[in-house]
């Protein structure tokens, strides 16, 4: 079942109902202003911490589920609806919402009225912006009132809900109903003290009323569908004073039948220095230059409409690096449009703020931002360029990690600490990826700081060294990488022992000690301790490469030595020196991670010498056998049923759900690239279609989440609603499939001399063209593909055979054509 289609002309996801099975979601904004919307209207805006900055209020966990946003109502002739339907409920002769690259278009349409929403964040621009069309489709004469409506949070979004003492006091507004650009409501609590910023809700027309506080405008006992103020039609006039503000502004239109009338409505953030933070010398005030300054430019609907304009040449300018055409529109719109939308989504946001994280809990992730660099750095390489060095910065001097860091002051998160021992590895896999995509090398001689402390400082390429040495200065008795609090799992934790409930298993030790390993980490650091090696060597420093190799191979002996089971690669030892992901144990057999890992790092490819299968295909087709389902690649299999204390918070999940035997998106991808390595297209594939939600769409009843960005989780074999999706949006799963797709599957991506053209996609994609450009050159590559196993392409370069699969990079401005036969 479907609840709207993909519009890829327009590049948009058209929603025709209310009722999907949960709220479908966009995010808005790219540079340091962004809100969430729904489909509904729902979410909250924020300016760069969605903790420390919000702007409006959002509740989680509320019946019903999507309650609190940005709301128009109409009052027409007694009439109150909302055209996003909610809050009010009331039926709508025609709804829509078009969820776009950075903005949303919701209309609804009653008794003879239709209003269309179009909501975006203008490029370079600290506001949200909402251009309202009012038309009347009657035939009749039509004068609607129609009320904005925000809740301004307390700007730190955790003591916003929970400090409401000193909270349902300090509200405070500044009301314009006369300003040079039209009326506004000025959010300014806790301005008169120690904060510089303030928030604007503005209309670009002399608002008929307005209201500023919550209680009035919601009435007593009422819920915002009940909302008194536009059930009565005229705004109240009411003033904040302490407990809630809102902002709400009332315009009435004269519409003749046909006519229509545009508004603007901006919601924006404002900062003024200490020095010029009032109007008036006795501190009354709000110096709102600032804000007239950013309400002048929408102060037309032309001007307006052009921010609009510029927001859509933004989104084609940055999508126009990597675009495929081939005989699968569902392909096609997932790599085109909305998986490399939904990385840039992830390159902001990290994990943050989502409809699943509320933007207090979790920071700007060491591991997650650094691997979602993978899916974003063709898009925006200077941009990923200062992301790496943020995350350096916050590495510690001995080549760990904080875990997260917040994002408002790029400081590393005390609350999480550290200890997550995969988290080093991964920085030199992000500075990889950046210099084989700009060959910067003078990015290795950039000064960074550890743990942000100047006096500290040292070259790029020592915080690589450190990450690669922390590896090799913690191995377990195996020879194997100590875990630390976990790994990439950060739900195994074999050193934490919880009995106390509430517990967090991330943070908690009880039982350190110098036993429990990763195969995971291990294989991370065969791949990435190549990789650091070809660094090293392009850095000049080949006997620090030669060293570096030698490590590599040890790890690489001992993962083949004592990570084998017989069938598939083990997961991991715990802090008693067992064995975890075993065929001895009864459950938790196959783990998905070290299968995938291991193949991506070549780590057992060769065959024997009796033509047997190598030990890589014998894990993957112990994946195929065990892992696999019609929805995407159990974590592990069968499921924990019962809490093991050994082995932490994966085992407390529930049989099939989340990081116990459910789907973890994130980890397919490293089997798609998997079966891609051992030449196995058609599987690879097979799997990529299973959890892309373009292919999942006629399933929406099922799959539930948003069937245009990819969830971070579906329910796996043993769940009780096995198919259905939770987590959209911020997962590292968006990276990690482009990077599948884009890379692997289709086969083009950069290396550290020329672009590779090596598809191993299957047959069910015969023919495709691939625009690529990279260090200012385009390269147009046509693919006729047979899909045969093991195939490897034949190139042909502007009309001259070349011998193997990589493509040297030609100068910028250059148009290198490319035609490849497999």
């Amino acid at each position: 079942m479907r609840y709207g289609h993909f519009d890829d002309e327009t590049r948009e996801y058209v929603i025709t109902t209310p009722h999907t099975p949960a709220p479908w979601i966009n995010y808005l904004g790219s540079q340091n202003f962004f809100s969430l919307i729904s489909h509904l209207g729902g979410g909250y805006s924020f300016y760069r911490d969605a903790r420390m900055r919000r702007l409006t209020r959002y509740r989680y966990n509320n019946i019903p589920s999507d309650a609190g946003g940005r709301y128009f109502y109409v009052h027409d002739g007694g009439d109150v609806w909302t055209p996003t339907w909610l809050p009010v409920k009331a039926d709508l002769d025609h709804f829509e919402t078009r969820h776009g690259l950075g903005y949303t278009r919701i209309t609804g349409e009653r008794g003879g009225l239709r209003v269309e929403q179009l909501h975006f964040v203008p490029v370079d621009t600290d506001a949200e912006v909402a251009r309202v069309t009012v038309t009347n489709t009657s035939d009749a004469v039509k004068t609607p009132a129609l009320f904005s409506f925000v809740e301004f949070a307390l700007w730190n979004a955790q003591d916003d809900q929970t400090n409401y003492q000193r909270n349902l006091s300090i509200g405070e507004v500044e009301v314009e109903q006369d300003g040079p650009y039209g009326s506004a409501v000025y959010h300014r609590t806790e301005y008169r003290e120690r904060r510089d910023h303030f928030a604007v809700h503005a209309v670009n027309a002399r608002a008929e009323g307005f209201d500023t506080d919550r209680d009035t405008f919601v009435g007593p006992y009422n819920g915002l569908g009940e909302a008194a103020v536009p059930h009565a039609g005229t705004s109240a006039g009411s003033v904040a004073s302490g407990w809630y503000p809102i902002g709400s502004l009332c315009v009435r239109p004269t519409l003749a039948p046909g006519e229509s009338a545009t508004y603007t409505f901006v919601l924006g953030y404002l900062e003024n220095p200490d020095d010029a933070k009032w109007a008036d010398d006795a501190h009354q005030v709000v110096n709102k230059a600032r804000a007239h300054a950013l309400l002048a430019r929408f102060a037309s609907t032309e001007q307006t409409d052009a921010a609009f304009a510029d927001l859509q040449r933004y989104w084609t300018g940055l999508l126009s690096t990597y675009s495929v055409s081939s005989t699968d529109p569902r392909l096609d719109r997932m790599v085109n449009i909305w998986n490399q939308y939904q990385c840039m989504v992830t390159f902001n946001m990290s994990r943050s703020a989502s409809y699943f994280e509320t933007g207090i809990g979790r920071g700007m992730g060491f591991r997650d931002s650094t691997q979602d660099l993978l899916g974003f750095v063709h898009l925006i390489p200077e941009r990923a360029r200062e992301r790496i060095l943020d995350i350096a910065a916050t590495q510690l001097p001995d080549g760990s990690a904080y875990h997260q860091y917040q994002p408002l002051t790029k400081r590393g998160n005390h609350d999480l600490g550290s200890g997550f021992n995969d988290d080093p590895m991964w920085l030199v896999a992000g500075v990889a990826a950046y210099l084989k995509e700009t060959g910067d090398l003078a990015i290795l001689d950039e000064q960074v700081p550890f743990d942000n402390d100047d006096a500290l400082a040292a070259p790029l390429f020592e915080h690589l060294t450190r990450s690669f040495r922390f590896v090799t200065e913690n191995l377990g008795p195996h020879g194997l990488p100590l875990i630390g609090r976990a790994d990439w799992n950060d739900c195994l934790n074999l050193n934490c022992f919880s009995t106390e409930p509430g517990e967090s298993f991330q943070t908690t030790e009880n039982q350190a000690g110098g036993v429990a390993e990763s195969l995971f980490i291990a294989t991370q650091f065969v791949l990435y301790g190549e990789q650091y090696a070809q660094i090293a060597e392009r850095h000049g420093l080949a006997d620090v490469a030669a060293a570096a190799r030698e490590d590599v191979q040890r790890m690489r002996d001992a993962v083949l030595e004592h990570g084998w089971d017989g069938r598939w690669f083990l997961r991991a030892y715990d802090y008693y020196g067992h064995k975890v992901g075993t065929d001895e144990d009864s459950e938790g057999k196959i783990w998905i991670e070290p299968q995938g890992f291991a193949v991506m790092a070549g780590i057992g490819t060769d065959r024997p010498a009796d033509g047997g299968p190598s030990v890589a295909e014998t894990a993957l087709e112990s994946v195929h056998e065990l892992l696999a389902t019609p929805h995407g690649l159990v974590l592990q299999h069968p499921a924990y049923t019962t809490y093991r204390i050994e082995l932490g918070e994966v085992s407390t999940y529930p049989p099939g759900y989340k990081e116990n035997g459910g789907i973890f998106c994130h980890n397919n991808p490293w089997v798609i690239i998997g079966e891609t390595v051992l030449g196995h297209g058609a599987r690879a594939f097979d799997y990529y279609r299973r959890i892309a939600p373009a292919y999942r769409e006629e399933i929406s009843e099922v799959h539930r989440q948003e069937p245009y960005v990819y969830a971070q989780m579906i329910a796996g074999k043993e769940a009780v609603r096995h198919g259905e999706a939770k987590n959209s949006w911020l997962t590292g799963t968006a990276a990690w499939n482009f990077v599948a797709v884009s890379q692997h599957l289709l086969g083009i991506r950069p290396d550290w001399d020329g672009l590779v053209v090596d598809p191993r996609i299957g047959p069910d994609v015969p023919e495709f063209r691939v625009r690529r450009v990279i260090r200012g050159a385009t390269y147009e590559i046509t693919v006729h593909n047979t899909g045969a196993d093991g195939a490897t392409a034949r190139l042909t370069v502007d009309g001259s055979p070349v011998e193997g699969t990589t493509v040297p990079y030609a100068p910028a401005g250059s148009v290198v054509r490319v035609a490849a036969v497999v």
